[in-house]
C-alpha cells in the first residue's frame, strides 16, 4: 500500500486525483498504476484499470487469478468490474470512498452472489494516509481555483464576498457557479448566476429564474432539475447583496434602478430568448418590470407570490407588518424564518439560505430591501411599475401560470388576486394550501406544471 501511495503522489504532482494501485502477484509487484483519465483523455485510465492492463500484458493472460491488487481508494464500478472479471484473488483498499465507492459505500459488487467469481475484499489499509492525500489534493485545487477567480474578478474595496467554503456542499445545490463583473450597471462587482442546459427535448425554453429577499438562486433548486430534465435551460442570477455575488458594504447601494438596470443588462449580456420569466417577491417587483424592455424575448410567465408595486395604491397590511419587523430586527435568523414557514425543510436546508450572509457587514441588502418597495407615487420604481403594469394590461400576449401559496401573510391570495387582473389572459391561479411565502419550497410539482403549460405553447 506505501507503494500504491507513491503512484498516488505521483498522479498528484501530475495534476491528476490522487490515486495509485499496485498488483501483486505470490509476493511480487508485476505492475503499478496511477490515475490518468486528464493526461491520457480516457475516461477508463483510473490507477487500477491501468495496473490491471500492465499485468495483463506482462502475463499474457487477461486472467488474473493468482493476483492481489493494493488500491488507495475504494474502487468505483467501472474498475470493481474488470477486477471481477479478471477473477482477482483479492483486493485491498485504502479509504472509502462515499460518493462512487462499489466496495460497500454506495453498493457491493464484490458481494454479489449471482456473479460467478468472488473477490475477497479488505478496506482501511492506510485509509489516514489515503485520506490525507486526497483531501489535501481537493483543497489546493479549491484554493487554486479561488485564487484564479479573485484575478479575474477582483474584490471592490467596498463590498465584501461571502467564504467559499461556507457556500459549499449545500444540500440540493450541486450546479457550478458561473461569474459575470464587467456589465456595467456592476461597476466591477461580481455577479454569480447559475446557467444549466437539459438534455433531449427539443422545445428551447429558457427559464429565466429570479429570486427575492432574503432568498438567493438557492430557492430554485428543487424546480432546476425539472426543467433540465425536460431538456431545458435555467438561468438563476444571485442579485447584488445575495447568495454568490458580491455583497456592497454601504445599504445606499441598492436601489430599484440600481437591480433593474442590472437585470436588463444581464439578459441582454446572455442574449436570452424564449424566456418564461419566473418570479415571486422581489423577484417579481424587479422582474415584471423586464418584458416591456424587449418583449420578444419573452414567452412565459410563471408567477408567484408578489406584486408590482406601482405608488398609487395602498400596501398591504401584511407588507408594511413585515417591513416594520425588519426595522425592529435587522440582524433576523433567516435560517429560522425558513424553517418557522416551511416545517418540512431540513436544518440543513435552512442553514443554506443562512450561509451568504455569515455577519453583519455581508448583509446590507437585506437591511435595504424591505424600504426598497415603493410606497409612494414618487417612489423609486413606481414609475416604472406603472410602465410595467400597463404593458401586462394591453400588450402581453404570452403564457401565464400563477401559483399562490396560502399561507403567505404579506403576499398571498388576496395580494395576488389583484395581480391577476393587471396579466392579460392570466388563468385562475393555481393554490397550494401548505405553501407559505417561499413556494418554492414546493416547487417539483409546480415546475412539472409550468412545464405542462409552457412545452405546449412552443
Amino acid at each position: 500500500m506505501q507503494l500504491a501511495l507513491a503512484q498516488a503522489r505521483e498522479a498528484a504532482a501530475a495534476g491528476e486525483v490522487p490515486v495509485g494501485a499496485v498488483l501483486v502477484r505470490n509476493g511480487e509487484v508485476i505492475a503499478t498504476g496511477r490515475n490518468a483519465p486528464i493526461d491520457g483523455h480516457d475516461p477508463t485510465a483510473h490507477a487500477e484499470i491501468v495496473a490491471l492492463r500492465v499485468a495483463a500484458q506482462k502475463l499474457g493472460n487477461y486472467r488474473l487469478e493468482d493476483c492481489e491488487l493494493y488500491v488507495t481508494l475504494e474502487p468505483c464500478a467501472m474498475c470493481a468490474g474488470a477486477m471481477l472479471h479478471a477473477r482477482l484473488k483479492q483486493v485491498v483498499f485504502g479509504a472509502a470512498d462515499p460518493k462512487t465507492g462499489a466496495a460497500g459505500s454506495v453498493v457491493n459488487l464484490f458481494a454479489e452472489q449471482k456473479l460467478n467469481h468472488q473477490t475477497q475484499v479488505t478496506g482501511g489499509v492506510l485509509a489516514e494516509e489515503s485520506s490525507a492525500l486526497l483531501q489535501g489534493f481537493f483543497q489546493q485545487r479549491r484554493s487554486d481555483q479561488r485564487d484564479a477567480a479573485r484575478r479575474l474578478h477582483p474584490l471592490r474595496d467596498d463590498a465584501l464576498r461571502t467564504p467559499d467554503a461556507a457556500l459549499e456542499d449545500l444540500p440540493g445545490y450541486p450546479w457550478a457557479p458561473n461569474y459575470i463583473s464587467d456589465l456595467p450597471a456592476l461597476g466591477g462587482l461580481r455577479m454569480h448566476y447559475l446557467d444549466e442546459q437539459g438534455q433531449g427535448s427539443s422545445a428551447g425554453l429558457t427559464f429565466l429564474c429570479l429570486h427575492g429577499n432574503p432568498a438567493w438562486s438557492y430557492l430554485y433548486r428543487k424546480m432546476i432539475p425539472v426543467f433540465l430534465e425536460a431538456g431545458h435551460r435555467v438561468v438563476a442570477p444571485d442579485m447584488p447583496g445575495f447568495g454568490k455575488s458580491d455583497k456592497p458594504k454601504r445599504e445606499s447601494f441598492h436601489t430599484f434602478d440600481q437591480h433593474r438596470q442590472t437585470l436588463l443588462e444581464f439578459v441582454e449580456r446572455l442574449d436570452l430568448q424564449n424566456v418564461v420569466l419566473v418570479v415571486q417577491d422581489w423577484g417579481g417587483l424587479l422582474g415584471l418590470t423586464l418584458p416591456m424592455a424587449a418583449p420578444r424575448r419573452y414567452m412565459g410567465l410563471l408567477v408567484m407570490n408578489t406584486m408590482l408595486a406601482c405608488g398609487d395604491a395602498p400596501l398591504s397590511k401584511g407588507f408594511l407588518a413585515w417591513r416594520e419587523m425588519c426595522a425592529k430586527n435587522p440582524e433576523f435568523d433567516v435560517a429560522r424564518l425558513f424553517s418557522r414557514g416551511n416545517p418540512q425543510m431540513t436544518a440543513a436546508e435552512c442553514a443554506a439560505y443562512n450561509a451568504p450572509f455569515p455577519d453583519r457587514g455581508h448583509r446590507a441588502a437585506l437591511r435595504a430591501f424591505p424600504s426598497m418597495v415603493p410606497e409612494f407615487e414618487d417612489s423609486g420604481g413606481a414609475a416604472v411599475s406603472r410602465e410595467a403594469r400597463d404593458f401586462w394590461r394591453s400588450r402581453w400576449s404570452g403564457q401565464t401560470l400563477m401559483v399562490v401559496g396560502a399561507q403567505d401573510p404579506v403576499l398571498g391570495l388576496p395580494v395576488m388576486q389583484q395581480l391577476k387582473a393587471t396579466i392579460r389572459g392570466c388563468p385562475e391561479p393555481v393554490v397550494i394550501e401548505e405553501a407559505g411565502h417561499f413556494v418554492q419550497e414546493h416547487g417539483e410539482a409546480i415546475a412539472q406544471m409550468a412545464i405542462g403549460v409552457f412545452d405546449k405553447s412552443t
